[in-house]
C-alpha cells in the first residue's frame, strides 16, 4: 500500500506541473494572439492615417471628380485632380508584368515539381530566388538601358508600317520612355515569388492523387496540368495575388524607365506616370505639411492600397469557387 504522505506529495508534484505547462501554454498562445493582432492593427493604422491625411483634399475636390478626371496635375495653376491617368499607368505596366510572369512562374513551378530531378531542384530554385533579392532600382535600370533598346531595336523595322496604318495604337517610335519595357522586367522580378509559391502549394499535393492519375494511364504531363494543377489551385492564385500586389506598389522601376508625365493612355508603347511614380516624385522635394502636394501624396497612397484590396478580393472569391469547383 503506498505510503499516504508520498501519495499526497506526487499529487500535489502532477498538480504543480499540470499548472505550469497550462501556464506556458496559455502565454504562447497569447504571444501568438498579439502577433497576429499586430499585423491587423498595423493595417487599420494604416489606413487611419491614409484617411485622415486625405480627407482635407476630399473637402476641396469631390471623390467622384478624383476618381474619373482625366488631368492629374494638382501643383499647377489651375490645379486638377484627376487620378485617372496614374490609375490607367499603374494597371497597363501591372498587366504587362503578370502577363510575364504568370505563364513564366506557372510553367517554372510545374516544372521543378513534377519533373525536375531532386538535385536539380536543389539547385534551380535557389537560383531562381535570386532574382527576388536584386534591388529593384537595379531593375529600373536594366530596364531603362537594356530591355528598352532592344524593344526599339526590334520594334524600329516595323515601326513606320504600324504608325501608317493605326497611327492612334503604334507611334512611329518606341521612345526610351514607355510602359513595356518596365512591365517586362517588372514580370521578371515578380517570377521568383509565383513560381516558389505555386511550387510549394504543387509539392504539397498528396502523392495518392499522381498515382492515381498514373493508374488510369495518364502522361506526367497530363498528371501534372489535369491533377496536381487544380488540386493546388489555391495557393496558385495566392502566389498570383502576391504578385499583383507587388507589380501595383513597384516603385522604382517605373519611376526610373516608364516616365513621370501623367499620361491617360492604355498604349503600353507609350509613357506614362503610375501612382507610386507620383508619390516619389513629390515626396522627392520638402513638401510642407498641410498643402495640397502634401495631402495628394496620402490620396495618391490610399487610392493605391484600395487597388491591392481590390485585387486580393477579386483573388479570394476566385480562390473559393476554384477550391468549390476541384
Amino acid at each position: 500500500m503506498v505510503d499516504q504522505p508520498l501519495a499526497v506529495a506526487a499529487r500535489s508534484l502532477f498538480y504543480r506541473k499540470k499548472r505550469h505547462r497550462d501556464l506556458r501554454q496559455r502565454f504562447i498562445e497569447v504571444l501568438l494572439f498579439l502577433a497576429a493582432l499586430s499585423s491587423v492593427l498595423t493595417t487599420i493604422a494604416i489606413m487611419v492615417l491614409l484617411v485622415t491625411e486625405s480627407l482635407p483634399l476630399f473637402e476641396k475636390v469631390s471623390i467622384i471628380e478624383f476618381i474619373t478626371g482625366r488631368d492629374w496635375a494638382p501643383l499647377f495653376d489651375p490645379p486638377r485632380y484627376g487620378i485617372l491617368p496614374l490609375i490607367c499607368g499603374t494597371f497597363v505596366t501591372s498587366m504587362v508584368a503578370l502577363f510575364v510572369a504568370i505563364p513564366m512562374g506557372t510553367i517554372a513551378a510545374m516544372y521543378l515539381s513534377e519533373f525536375a530531378a531532386p538535385k536539380l531542384r536543389e539547385v534551380a530554385k535557389p537560383v531562381l530566388e535570386i532574382l527576388a533579392g536584386i534591388p529593384t532600382v537595379v531593375y529600373g535600370y536594366f530596364a531603362l538601358l537594356f530591355v528598352t533598346p532592344v524593344l526599339q531595336m526590334l520594334y524600329s523595322p516595323f515601326g513606320e508600317k504600324l504608325s501608317e496604318w493605326l497611327p492612334d495604337i503604334f507611334p512611329y517610335e518606341l521612345e526610351g520612355f514607355n510602359m513595356l519595357g518596365p512591365g517586362i522586367v517588372m514580370g521578371i522580378m515578380i517570377t521568383p515569388t509565383i513560381s516558389s509559391i505555386s511550387e510549394d502549394a504543387m509539392r504539397a499535393v498528396p502523392v495518392e492523387l499522381r498515382e492515381g492519375s498514373y493508374a488510369t494511364g495518364a502522361t506526367r504531363f497530363q498528371t501534372a496540368w489535369k491533377v496536381v494543377f487544380p488540386a493546388a489551385i489555391s495557393g496558385i492564385i495566392a502566389s498570383y495575388i502576391l504578385g499583383i500586389s507587388r507589380a501595383v506598389g513597384e516603385t522604382m522601376i517605373v519611376a526610373v524607365a516608364a516616365g513621370l508625365q501623367p499620361t491617360l493612355t492604355l498604349n503600353p508603347l507609350r509613357p506614362a506616370a503610375t501612382i507610386t511614380t507620383y508619390i516619389v516624385q513629390v515626396s522627392l522635394g520638402d513638401t510642407p505639411h498641410g498643402t495640397i502636394g502634401y495631402q495628394t501624396i496620402f490620396a495618391a497612397g490610399l487610392t493605391l492600397v484600395l487597388l491591392t484590396l481590390f485585387f486580393n478580393v477579386i483573388g479570394y472569391f476566385l480562390s473559393r469557387r476554384f477550391r468549390e469547383t476541384y
